[in-house]
């Protein structure tokens, strides 16, 4: 594995990151030529700025190009949340290139692949669906108790847990809105919101003054991201994970917290739909009021047989292909179809 250096040493926004495309084929062309081998067989590149510098890679290489999109500007765009910004024209394009000049499309889902061909005109024959897979090492539904006591979770306390970039296409103001209303309508619940994830997006979404102004200082904490194994942690030590996301392709930490014997409370869009059993190991919702949202996490706390029956059943369908789950979701199983 080599790091590609290429612009500034510094965090850049995404925004920037397009500005850096030739530096980024210059500098990936010299590790080749320092590589004893000389040569590659495939570039598999991950999002639309590397599929841009990938087809430059696959022209100056001879070599077939795979892309995986993960997400698509024409999709958040059709998707957009009042304050985001819709995703530039100059990606759209980037997109574009990327479809019709890649050698084969890697589509998580196919709900994924679908949207490839109705918004970009993709080949569905030059499409493949591989779902992402979990590691089952890591993310466990071992030491639910020991995970709670090492994240200050006392016996009692339902906590909720968000995880995810922090912008508003993802849904945590959703989360501290129906929060508020479930602490205002049930004072006798003792009440815990974590928030793990980077901000993300508009710098006009600022989630401490919304958590303020929702009156939540004292129940909610924000933590920046962590390595898998400490989200792991994070998501045992959670009663119920929450995504209110706005869209989702695939829903990668919903697979995640079930594994770790989590249940999960969701939207019903995209990849959460598949990757959620409505009833039995989580719950999805539909659309985004904030007081639907508070109705199934308060039916959950009043039911924590159901929700420890749940997050069995999550724990036990993350290992298994059987019935009508999401085929092979582990990592060694995970194979193109």
């Amino acid at each position: 594995m080599h790091n590609v250096l290429a612009g500034p040493p510094r965090k850049l926004p995404k925004e920037e990151l397009p500005e850096l495309l030739h530096s980024m084929v210059a500098e990936i062309d010299r590790i080749r030529q320092l590589q004893p081998h000389g040569r590659y067989d495939v570039i598999h590149s991950h999002y639309w700025v590397s599929g841009v510098a990938g087809l430059e890679l696959a022209a100056l290489w001879g070599l077939p190009l795979v892309h995986t999109m993960h997400t698509m500007a024409k999709v958040k765009n059709l998707l957009l949340v009042s304050g985001e910004q819709p995703e530039p024209r100059r990606r759209e394009d980037g997109e574009h290139r990327i479809v019709d000049g890649a050698t084969r499309l890697i589509a998580n889902t196919g709900t994924e692949a679908a949207e490839l061909v109705s918004h970009y005109n993709a080949d569905n024959d030059n499409i493949d669906v591989a779902p992402p897979g979990v590691d089952l090492d890591v993310f466990t539904p071992a030491f639910r108790s020991r995970a709670r006591a090492a994240h200050g979770v006392p016996p009692g306390r339902f906590h909720l847990l968000f995880a995810g970039r922090i912008q508003r296409l993802k849904g945590p103001q959703i989360l501290v809105k129906a929060a508020a209303l479930l602490r205002a309508r049930r004072p006798d619940i003792d009440l815990q919101l974590t928030i793990v994830g980077a901000i993300s997006g508009s710098k006009d979404f600022d989630l401490k003054s919304l958590i303020s102004a929702a009156g939540m200082d004292d129940v909610v904490t924000h933590h920046p991201p962590v390595s898998a194994p400490e989200l792991a942690g994070w998501y045992r030590s959670a009663d119920v994970v929450v995504m209110p996301s706005f869209s989702e392709s695939f829903g990668l930490v919903a697979l995640e917290a079930q594994a770790c014997g989590t249940p999960v409370v969701a939207t019903k869009v995209g990849g959460l739909s598949r990757a959620i059993y409505d009833g039995r190991t989580g719950l999805l919702v539909e659309g985004h009021k904030a007081a639907d949202w508070a109705d199934a996490l308060e039916a959950l706390y009043d039911d924590p047989t159901t929700r420890e029956d749940m997050g069995r059943a999550a724990s036990c369908t993350r290992r298994s292909s059987a019935g009508n789950a999401p085929p092979r979701s582990r990592w060694r199983a995970t194979t193109p179809r």
